[in-house]
């Protein structure tokens, strides 16, 4: 019997040998991204939302989006968890999801070597959108865990990449869901779960050509390897590698004890300190260059509006109505706290004393540090005119430390942690 002719290309059929490959595996794999890629989708799109990003161009990081920004609406300010659960659930999902994406890449991967590329205009089409699917599924796994990780290696802002990186990855996932679902439902429903997870062995090429998928798909190895693990054990191991990175992750959002648990998360291991402000910040006031002489007794806090510029220090705000609420902090990395106890001036207090008596409109927030995305922040009039949104002076029965925004910073109930501006300088109300 003559030796198998010896094969060194990635574009030979024979150069794929794993028995564990083929239409069942990658279709099981395919409906699990299926149901939570939508989900990181629609939070994803959410928590663009919660910009109000057509609010004001100091929102928007993401220019030009058109008809992309159709489902934008006014962000709620109820419930006050509102961001930090949807986030989290955004965040420590596609962290979860890794595996199970690398697992489907790497049962399809002799589809991206098959030639010729192109049989026929729709599978030239699905060629295609294969391409736009791997390579957007990598650059949002990839910026996202960048952005979580606070490595921002990429060019540009994260917000207009990790954005339109979005769309184009969704267009090609729906256009690929609706070209392969229809033989994905007859596969799964044709072929046992229990016999399939059990037998090691290859798909035979006989059965995956009654299902429509191997001359078309490639994915059954035609000198399949001897098997080494059965398929149970093979989504037992993705399944395992998923857990782990939930377990390793989730207690940035869930917080409490469970935080020390996230390992893998920049803001997991336990909180900073102890005390009244012993908790989670993003940025110290040394990062984005506020100085002690910047907060001083120097420091004046100015509130514009119809009458005129009002310059307040921080003895003066104290003597103002104080009020207050208990609210989370989250941020866009997944990130956030427990409620903590807020107490400062009330925002629509600040729009009377400007001159809005009565419904008072949004304000446009400026920061004292001097670099640094979002230094300058609007929040719409629903945020102004809710009366736990607050010019908040103490935390937890505390003055505010210098890096949770000493002197004063702005609480807004479900708004991402970057509209909850620090070292607030300047209010200024007023249609934006």
């Amino acid at each position: 019997m003559p030796p198998a002719p010896r094969v060194t290309s990635p574009v030979d059929p024979g150069f794929w040998r794993s028995p564990l490959r083929g239409p069942w595996l990658t279709s099981v794999l395919g409906v699990v991204l299926l149901a939570g890629v939508t989900v990181l989708f629609v939070t994803g799109l959410l928590s663009y939302a919660a910009y109000n990003p057509n609010l004001s161009p100091v929102n928007d990081k993401t220019p030009d989006k058109g008809l992309l920004g159709f489902y934008l609406f006014d962000w709620p300010t109820d419930p006050h968890w509102l961001y930090r659960l949807n986030q989290g659930l955004h965040v420590t999902l596609g962290i979860t999801l890794i595996p199970v994406l690398l697992a489907k890449l790497w049962s399809v991967i002799p589809k991206l070597f098959t030639l010729p590329p192109a049989r026929s205009p729709g599978h030239a089409l699905e060629r295609v959108s294969l391409l736009l699917l791997v390579g957007g599924a990598l650059f949002e796994f990839v910026t996202g865990v960048l952005n979580v990780q606070l490595e921002y290696l990429f060019p540009g802002s994260f917000y207009p990449l990790h954005f339109y990186g979005a769309w184009v990855f969704f267009g090609a996932f729906v256009t690929h869901v609706v070209l392969r679902l229809p033989q994905v439902v007859r596969l799964l429903r044709e072929q046992g779960w229990r016999q399939r997870l059990r037998d090691p062995r290859p798909e035979p090429a006989d059965e995956a050509d009654e299902a429509g998928e191997a001359d078309e798909a490639g994915l059954v190895a035609r000198r399949p390897a001897e098997p080494t693990v059965s398929r149970r054990g093979a989504l037992g191991m993705v399944g395992a590698g998923s857990a782990l990175l939930f377990v390793t992750t989730a207690g940035q959002t869930v917080d409490g004890p469970l935080r020390r648990t996230a390992l893998f998360a920049p803001h997991g291991g336990g909180d900073p300190g102890s005390g009244p402000n012993g908790f989670q910040i993003n940025k110290t006031a040394a990062k984005v260059g506020v100085e002690p002489r910047d907060t001083g007794e120097a420091w004046r806090l100015v509130v514009s509006g119809p009458r005129g510029d009002v310059r307040l220090s921080r003895g003066e705000l104290l003597q103002l109505p104080s009020h207050s609420a208990a609210l989370p902090i989250a941020c866009v990395e997944g990130w956030s706290t427990s409620d903590q106890w807020w107490r400062g001036v009330r925002l629509r207090d600040l729009a009377a004393l400007a001159g809005f008596d009565a419904d008072p409109p949004g304000v446009l927030v400026e920061s004292l540090q001097r670099h640094g995305a979002f230094r300058r922040a609007a929040l719409r009039d629903n945020q102004v005119r809710d009366p736990r949104s607050l010019l908040a002076l103490h935390v937890n029965g505390e003055d505010l430390s210098p890096d949770h925004g000493y002197p004063a910073r702005i609480i807004v109930p479900a708004a991402p942690g970057v509209l909850n501006t620090k070292w607030v300088s300047r209010l200024t109300f007023g249609e934006l």
